[in-house]
């Protein structure tokens, strides 16, 4: 721990002034189990326009989505503009949806392995509570609701918060109670879903919200939930993503780009420049019609990553460029998840021939995707 404290009243913490404080008294270092909670890491680009009925990953490690909504949004990395923050992640409705169909939604998620949960003792006697501290600001007042989704049991609970003032920082802090039945698995897949709802239709919000843990029933999930598609005046932006074990939220644990960087790519890894750079150098093979290439990933990936590649260069061109499009069937084979090896089986060059890879501008780009 660092500079010691009472970190108990925290929960109250709402002003800025009070938040500054907050931030004096230091972290609980190891605490959050987010990851890109300053929403620093951005690999896949900064802004995102017409985000409508899909699932998508924008900023690092969050994934936005949607079903059955007519409404549209522009999601981006946005300034904070809050002391001891540079970054949010701001929605902005740009196509409003006034009547919502019944299985209408828009949320914010991030997923979360089982192996990384055990501390939360879910299944057992000595189940632990769940504090999940944010910063949030909005021009749409009113109720908006948080929901833990146990994958692994199909279980959930939901909490909601309040956004008093149109256009202010707020700090919500929602204490979940532990859960005594049915453990998470302790294992690299999907057994936890931490939602924000934004938009709820009947079918997510005709009932009665679920304060305690339950088996799943949809219209209890999101239960006076306000729409944020109604008007194309409303934005919503968070920041300061925290959750941790017990029931007091601590001041948020700020770590390096680096190292945020490093979780995210667990997950995601992008390689791609703005203009032309060499990647790596491989070599021809005895048959004059094959070359191989191997890339190592900064960090192990969660699992066997899905590879993207569009755009990529070989120098010298014998045989001509890798094409570009993003397909490469028979053309790359991944290595469990430490690296990947791309094979190019046409073209000619010479016996064992120093053959080297490039992107050849903004638009050559080689992705490795390992999300839950």
């Amino acid at each position: 721990m660092t500079k010691a404290r009472d970190l108990a009243d925290l929960g109250n913490k709402t002003s800025l002034d009070e938040i500054n404080d907050a931030y004096d008294a230091g972290a609980i270092t190891g605490s959050n189990m987010i990851k890109n909670g300053s929403m620093a890491v951005a690999q896949r680009g900064t802004s995102f326009t017409g985000v409508t009925s899909t699932s998508a990953y924008h900023i690092d490690r969050f994934e936005t989505g949607s079903g059955d909504s007519s409404s549209q949004f522009t999601v981006s990395q946005a300034t904070a503009g809050l002391n001891g923050f540079a970054n949010s992640l701001k929605f902005d409705c740009t196509t409003a949806q006034s009547s919502l169909g019944a299985d209408s939604r828009v949320f914010f998620q991030q997923k979360f392995e089982g192996q990384d949960l055990q501390q939360l003792k879910k299944g057992t006697s000595d189940a632990g509570k769940i504090t999940i501290s944010f910063y949030v600001k909005s021009t749409k007042t009113g109720t908006y609701i948080v929901e833990l989704y146990d994958n692994d049991n199909n279980r959930q609970i939901s909490q909601a918060y309040t956004v008093s003032s149109s256009g202010t920082w707020e700090r919500k802090i929602l204490t979940f109670d532990g859960d005594t039945t049915g453990a998470f698995n302790n294992d690299n897949a999907l057994s936890l879903t931490l939602y924000w709802h934004l938009v709820a239709g009947s079918r997510y919000s005709s009932g009665t919200l679920s304060t305690s843990w339950t088996s799943i029933t949809d219209a209890n999930r999101a239960v006076g939930q306000v729409n944020l598609a109604d008007s194309t005046n409303n934005t919503w932006e968070i920041t300061g993503v925290q959750m941790e074990v017990g029931d007091t939220a601590t001041p948020f644990e700020h770590r390096s780009y680096g190292e945020e960087l490093a979780r995210c790519q667990r997950y995601y890894f992008r390689l791609q420049e703005s203009g032309f750079a060499y990647v790596t150098m491989g070599l021809s093979r005895t048959n004059h019609q094959a070359l191989g290439f191997m890339i190592d990933f900064p960090v192990t990936m969660r699992a066997k990553p899905t590879v993207n590649i569009n755009a990529i260069d070989l120098e010298p061109p014998a045989g001509g460029s890798f094409p570009v499009n993003n397909s490469f069937s028979g053309n790359y084979a991944t290595t469990q998840n430490t690296g990947m090896i791309l094979n190019r089986t046409t073209g000619s060059w010479g016996v064992y021939q120093p053959v080297f890879m490039l992107l050849r501008n903004s638009t050559s780009y080689i992705i490795a995707d390992a999300e839950l």
